[in-house]
């Protein structure tokens, strides 16, 4: 690994990369992680460069090193019932409300965006199942960018960093336990979809339409203004009217939006679509 530097102008060429591609702006005080982060991938595929690199990634024509990319980058920190006065709005307060509205003649559609390793969608159909809330009332669909991270949530199985917050009821409804794993059961499993979507591109926005809640949580603080400007545009496209969209507690739509109507349940802020 001699001479592997990170040139300052090859590190605006990735940092623009993977803003054109994705709309996550890494600032100039990330440089030193990204020269970390990138430096193991370089290693491993005997490149002699970034410069080598920047090359491989432009030109690959699978995608495969584009979502290494996205992934070395980017922070996937989950767990399950994360930000839980959230989680309560949604079970006590929203969904019964929406779900008479509908008089039983459509599904409950709910969109996990930026879902990572699926703990929070699977946290939201668990949650509705406790509800007495059959599958058949509910469609819950999940995306991220990454296609490393969504391998993983169709295997649902789970550290106890990942779990440390759940219940002790759904813990022994819900997952079997071998050692320090923790796997969820097939009903909560077969109750979510998931599917890769770069939020900022709105033809894959564009086939998530109809829905009723989303959850974009923890995931407008990887994009500058511009961007979010983007993501939450094609966000309210994918809304019903009277729709509900949920960002993260320490995030905020001011001036990125005006479109998209505060609520307040609880003290707990979401956005709905008027």
């Amino acid at each position: 690994m001699l001479n592997m530097t990170l040139a300052e102008s090859t590190f605006r060429d990735i940092r623009d990369y993977i803003y054109d591609n994705s709309g996550i702006y890494i600032s100039d005080s990330k440089k030193y992680l990204i020269e970390n982060r990138l430096s193991r991938i370089l290693q491993e595929k005997d490149l002699k460069s970034f410069e080598d690199y920047l090359k491989l990634i432009k030109f690959s024509s699978n995608g495969n090193e584009l979502t290494r990319l996205f992934d070395a980058v980017t922070t996937n920190e989950t767990y399950f019932f994360r930000e839980p006065q959230q989680l309560t709005v949604f079970a006590e307060g929203i969904v019964s409300k929406l779900l008479d509205q509908k008089k039983g003649a459509n599904r409950l559609k709910i969109w996990s965006a930026a879902c990572s390793t699926g703990e929070e969608p699977y946290t939201l159909a668990m949650m509705l199942m406790e509800k007495r809330i059959s599958p058949d009332k509910f469609e819950i669909c999940a995306s991220d960018l990454s296609e490393g991270v969504l391998s993983s949530a169709k295997k649902a199985v789970y550290n106890s960093y990942s779990i440390r917050n759940i219940p002790e009821p759904y813990m022994k409804k819900y997952f079997s336990t071998s050692g320090q794993s923790y796997a969820l059961n097939d009903s909560v499993k077969k109750s979510v979809k998931f599917m890769k979507v770069n939020l900022i591109d709105i033809k894959n926005t564009a086939s998530l339409r109809g829905m009723d809640i989303i959850f974009c949580r923890n995931v407008l603080i990887y994009f500058d203004t511009k961007a979010k400007q983007k993501v939450v545009s094609n966000l309210y496209d994918s809304l019903n009217p009277g729709g509900y969209l949920f960002i993260g507690q320490s995030e905020s739509l001011h001036n990125v939006t005006r479109a998209l109507r505060p609520s307040v349940i609880n003290k707990v802020i979401m956005y709905q679509k008027v």
